[in-house]
């Protein structure tokens, strides 16, 4: 892990192992903020957790997972995906207009 204090690696140890995976490549540039690496037995190295901020949007890019492999069964895993879920839900409000505010518009539309 090399991002611990991220609120997306909540709960984590310093590292887990996923016996079964598929490694990909990264066609993807700079991420805001790496929290997980991932690395194979021949000696491949990839990122596998990053964040990205899109205008007021938050993104979380997650390696890991197959539809044949028991990934999404991970306890660790299913603890990244909920904790990234909450990291990028977002944290505004849009506020409701004052009780006496004018409904409609403010000039007489054509």
């Amino acid at each position: 892990m090399v991002a611990p204090e991220h609120p997306i690696a909540a709960g984590l140890g310093p590292s887990f192992v996923l016996e079964r995976e598929e490694m990909y490549g990264e066609p993807f540039g700079m991420p805001d903020e790496l929290i997980f690496i991932s690395w194979f037995q021949g000696g491949e190295v990839i990122r596998s957790g990053c964040t990205f901020h899109c205008g007021l949007g938050r993104i979380f890019y997650f390696r890991p997972g197959h539809e044949s492999f028991p990934t999404y069964h991970d306890d660790n895993v299913r603890l990244v995906l909920a904790n990234a879920c909450r990291w990028a839900a977002p944290n505004f409000t849009v506020a409701a207009p004052p009780a006496n505010a004018r409904h409609g518009a403010l000039e007489p539309i054509p």
